[in-house]
């Protein structure tokens, strides 16, 4: 085994080692020891960064070390900053604090406290987005599936489906009502089959999307206002005007009856005094001569109501053998339909039946009546005209 020998050429070299390791601790205990032991502040508990619109709100909470009396937070590689004084109490003490004029993006912070003498703490690093033009300029208002009147007279508002994530908050709405007053609401979205109700609302109302662009975000962002006109008003101002159509109870229970809420004229009762409901076609609004019932001349079926001004548009869905014979759709002024010779100068509008559609324009507030007129001839043996209908639909544009 071999030996080793420490001569005094060794120690002595050794020694020289020692003592200049030693004089290099006490430099670095000159420069940052000053006055005692190494000293740093205690640091920012539960820091945050909230996203906001070219902005950002840090939040966090001091629960030790009573001698701090300051933060500065750094960014843009710490050529900008903002120094905030603390004052501590005995308890625990929370932060908030606005850092505006932000550039869009992802944004780098730097957290350090500071104690009466100047002393720094360790740094707390941390990343935030900030939203701004370019993230407003990607969203758009969410789609409208359908937005109809109820028999109530309410409005039910099916909203297109979308991601979870997609930060969609909430729908801001404004309407006038019924009554003529100015509404404002906000509703909570929901992702999947989202309906909202108006109640008793115009024939439009405008609507924004509100956008969160992250959870913790401490601004919302806005669509533009679009407006959305609720065209079909038929069931403000028509009834029993679709299948199944219904039938006054003092009319029987034959096939041939007269229809709820229609005015039918005697001419058009001509099936035992009965006439303008059919039980064919799973009900239908029908007049019909021949195969046994006398001529039609001047028949008329038809609803009276009062219209705000605006342009109209009724059209209707015709049956299986929906349309023979000479007949027209009218809207005329007043409580009742022209003579169907004098309907192309007496009406508001008008179209042959074969057409299934008929528009007219209001100027102001008009009672106007709106249905059907003909004149169908018995003809002979196996023949006749008739009209039957399953629907109607009154639009305003």
């Amino acid at each position: 085994m071999k030996q080793y020998k420490f001569t005094p050429y060794y120690l002595l070299a050794l020694l020289v080692l020692i003592m200049s390791a030693c004089s290099k601790m006490d430099d670095y205990k000159t420069k940052y020891m000053a006055g005692g032991s190494l000293t740093y502040p205690g640091i920012m508990d539960s820091v945050k960064f909230l996203s906001g619109r070219n902005r950002v709100m840090l939040t966090g909470l001091f629960t030790s070390d009573p001698k701090i009396v300051k933060y500065r937070v750094f960014w843009n590689s710490r050529q900008d900053s903002i120094e905030v004084p603390v004052h501590r109490t005995s308890g625990v003490d929370s932060v908030k604090l606005i850092i505006p004029n932000l550039p869009e993006g992802m944004m780098s912070f730097e957290i350090r406290t500071y104690d009466a003498l100047n002393h720094m703490s360790i740094p707390i690093r941390m990343a935030a987005n900030v939203y701004g033009d370019q993230y407003a300029s990607g969203i758009s208002n969410r789609g409208i599936v359908k937005a109809e009147y109820q028999l109530d007279k309410t409005v039910k508002i099916s909203w297109v489906d979308v991601n979870a994530d997609a930060g969609i908050a909430g729908i801001e709405i404004k309407y006038t009502n019924s009554d003529g007053i100015d509404k404002d609401t906000i509703v909570k979205s929901v992702a999947r089959t989202f309906v909202t109700s108006l109640p008793k609302p115009g024939t439009k109302f405008s609507y924004r999307t509100i956008y969160y662009p992250a959870d913790n975000a401490i601004d919302a962002f806005y669509t533009n206002y679009q407006d959305k006109l609720l065209n079909d008003v038929t069931i403000l101002y028509f009834k029993n005007y679709q299948q199944p159509f219904t039938s006054t109870a003092a009319s029987g229970t034959g096939r041939w009856r007269i229809p709820t809420d229609w005015t039918v004229s005697a001419s058009g009762k001509n099936h035992g005094g009965y006439g303008g409901w059919d039980s064919d076609n799973s009900t239908c609004l029908a007049i019909e001569a021949g195969w046994g019932a006398g001529a039609v001349t001047n028949g008329k079926l038809y609803q009276t109501m009062t219209l705000p001004a605006g342009n109209y548009t009724y059209s209707i869905t015709l049956g299986p053998y929906g349309y023979t014979g000479p007949a027209y759709i009218v809207a005329a002024a007043g409580t009742t339909l022209p003579d169907a010779a004098l309907v192309p100068t007496s009406s508001l509008g008008y179209s042959n039946l074969n057409s299934s559609t008929m528009s007219f324009v209001l100027t102001q507030s008009t009672q106007v009546t709106i249905g059907f007129v003909c004149n169908f001839g018995a003809g002979s043996g196996g023949s006749g005209e008739y009209f039957r209908i399953l629907s109607t639909k009154l639009t305003s544009n």
